[in-house]
């Protein structure tokens, strides 16, 4: 008896952007009975045995109680990859190498041209990719000045700032305070967004 050929069909997932959302869309996804391969932030590989593609309904209302959305359409499928590699380089890249340009970072990965890659950005999201990267820095910012474990100075520089003074500008636009403000706020601020409602 042949043996049966195994095939793997990639999902694209929007607001899949940290490890818990990882953990939640393998377990829905594996109860539903699918085969998965490697799961990552906006992305699951689903196992096959033969070419038949797996039934998309399911996963997608099961993706959508979770508050997840599977995209179809190759524009949004290229946006939300670029929008978490952005997340990952922020929230999840240890900065202890040498700071890596968002241009060269998302060619790097995406292997496309970064003036193509920026202008759809922009006319997907309303924004710049620069724009979304400080949101991400600001919201990454805040979640350290909660800890409280590190000082406005070492995180401009755990961020990747060139001066204090640098973040701290680009903090206070965004938050309307200083980061040293924000901090003596302490946990009672619920000023911190969740990480897919910034996306």
């Amino acid at each position: 008896m042949p043996k049966a050929i195994t095939t793997s069909h990639l999902l694209h997932v929007k607001n899949m952007v940290c490890p818990q959302c990882i953990r939640v869309v393998t377990e829905d996804l594996t109860a539903l009975g699918l085969r998965l391969g490697r799961v990552e932030l906006g992305r699951v590989e689903i196992k096959m045995t033969g070419k038949e593609l797996p039934d998309l309904g399911p996963i997608r209302t099961t993706l959508r109680a979770a508050g997840f959305e599977l995209l179809e359409d190759a524009r949004n499928q290229l946006v939300e990859r670029m929008k978490t590699l952005l997340v990952e380089l922020v929230h999840y890249t240890p900065a202890d190498g040498p700071p890596q340009k968002i241009s060269d970072y998302l060619v790097q990965h995406l292997e496309r041209d970064y003036h193509y890659l920026s202008h759809l950005f922009s006319v997907e999201e309303g924004l710049t990719i620069e724009k979304f990267v400080i949101r991400q820095k600001v919201e990454r910012a805040k979640e350290l000045l909660s800890y409280g474990e590190l000082n406005a100075s070492q995180i401009a520089q755990e961020l990747g700032y060139s001066s204090l003074a640098h973040f701290s500008n680009q903090f206070r636009q965004v938050t309307g305070l200083t980061p040293t403000n924000y901090q003596k706020l302490g946990p009672v601020n619920n000023a911190r967004r969740s990480l897919d409602a910034l996306l």
